[in-house]
């Protein structure tokens, strides 16, 4: 299984990206997809998840009401809309796909696949 992310760069405030999140070898329909961040220099960090169903959604309490996570199981792919964003959102962001997930994943160990980033960056 082979998760590709894209949709990163940069952006000034206040302004809005799409993260996509292409996944292959494997069907997701049975995989909770998630989206985590990570900084230089900190620890990678939770920022959204969705379940198999797409039914459940959970979101880190930073991005609530700015950011959305989406499936397309058609298309093998998860998406992140970021809208409203700050400095603060300038990270590298991840695609994760786990198979064991009952709900939604919101801890990096309970997944078994990862993308390879995609840098946004936002800043006037």
């Amino acid at each position: 299984v082979q998760l590709q992310a894209s949709g990163g760069g940069f952006v000034q405030p206040g302004g809005s990206l799409r993260l996509s999140c292409e996944v292959s070898g494997r069907a997701i329909s049975t995989y909770g997809l998630g989206w985590f961040r990570q900084v230089t220099g900190k620890e990678r960090e939770f920022v959204a998840a969705i379940s198999r169903t797409g039914m459940t959604t959970s979101y880190a309490e930073f991005v609530k009401g700015r950011f959305s996570i989406s499936r397309d199981d058609a298309k093998n792919s998860v998406y992140l809309q970021m809208n409203s964003l700050g400095p603060d959102d300038t990270a590298e962001y991840f695609c994760a796909a786990g198979q064991r997930i009952g709900g939604v994943g919101i801890e990096d160990h309970e997944y078994d696949y990862w993308g390879q980033g995609t840098q946004v960056t936002v800043s006037s």
